[in-house]
């Protein structure tokens, strides 16, 4: 089935020079990119991306990394995107993901995991259009 997720590159990879990287397998796996830009949050913006994970314990740390620094923001296309690209970037634990999968060889912490993507269409559908517009988003 065809669908779009999000994929952000977080400040971390940002940071590290990894954009390239993440664009290569994003698009070596046959994933369309139909928008992308550079983002660099607020901490308020941060929190209201985050939303659901609001009073949790990690909640503040995550929003104060997540805008220390620019992210690379990408609406991704293709055949069962969302679970191929979560595949792609393993699990969030970089750890316990799987070698190959991009958080296993480049994440240096648990928040520092280089990459976020969505975990089901409507999370997919809420954070596309937190930092897309349809006019933005080209062929999907």
């Amino acid at each position: 089935m065809k669908e779009t997720t999000l994929s952000i590159i977080k400040p971390d990879g940002v940071a590290r020079g990894l954009i390239g990287e993440v664009i290569k397998r994003i698009e070596g796996a046959g994933f369309k990119i139909v928008a992308m830009k550079m983002v660099y949050m607020s901490k308020k913006q941060a929190k209201g991306f985050y939303v659901a994970h609001r009073g949790r314990s990690y909640f503040e740390g995550l929003a104060d990394f997540m805008s220390s620094g620019p992210s690379i923001a990408m609406v991704l296309e293709g055949e069962n995107v969302i679970a191929r690209y979560r595949e792609m970037m393993g699990a969030t634990n970089y750890e316990a993901a799987a070698e190959g999968t991009i958080r296993r060889e480049f994440a240096t912490d648990g928040r520092k995991n280089v990459v976020h993507g969505s975990d089901s269409p409507q999370t997919a559908a809420f954070e596309i259009s937190y930092f897309f517009g349809a006019l933005e988003l080209v062929g999907a």
